[in-house]
């Protein structure tokens, strides 16, 4: 269904679908925090699945935490022809200045490595001051970033098309 614009009929327009069928996905995953990142990446699965992606065309590479993130990224690039990759991590504030440093660093790795790679690498990180906070944001009672993140990649790599 084409949108109507009043003002601007004749602005072109792109916009990405939310059909995967024919794409291929990657996906890198931080171990730590387990608990709640297994939530994450099930949504995620689970929305390219239901978008028409196979399951043969879905790569994954789990990594220790949320710091090592770039560097799965880098090396699945290298190894598979990907249409996006999504990194999925959850990061809980502790006592300590450590949490800003992962949080900063794993987004600055992951938005350097997405310049040069010419493919969406989505940014799927939770960070939180509370477990509470990263509970409702991974959708252990609700809402799923896990499946967001999964469109925005679907969306994102079929636009990269046009």
């Amino acid at each position: 269904m084409k949108r109507k614009f009043l003002r601007y009929p004749k602005v072109r327009r792109i916009k990405g679908s939310f059909a995967a069928r024919g794409r291929r996905f990657g996906i890198v995953v931080s171990e730590f925090n387990e608990y709640l990142t297994n939530s994450l990446l099930e949504g995620a699965l689970d929305t390219l699945v239901r978008h028409g992606a196979k399951e043969k065309d879905i790569y994954m590479v789990y990594v220790p935490g949320a710091f090592e993130i770039p560097l799965g990224v880098k090396r699945i690039l290298l190894r598979r022809k990907l249409d996006a990759v999504i990194t999925l991590a959850v990061v809980i504030r502790g006592e300590t200045k450590h949490f800003d440093q992962v949080v900063e660093e794993s987004a600055r790795g992951i938005r350097e490595i997405a310049q040069g790679a010419g493919i969406p690498v989505i940014l799927g990180m939770v960070s939180a001051d509370t477990v509470d906070q990263a509970i409702r944001r991974v959708g252990v009672k609700h809402l799923n970033k896990g499946r967001e993140w999964a469109l925005a990649a679907i969306e994102m790599a079929n636009l990269l098309r046009k």
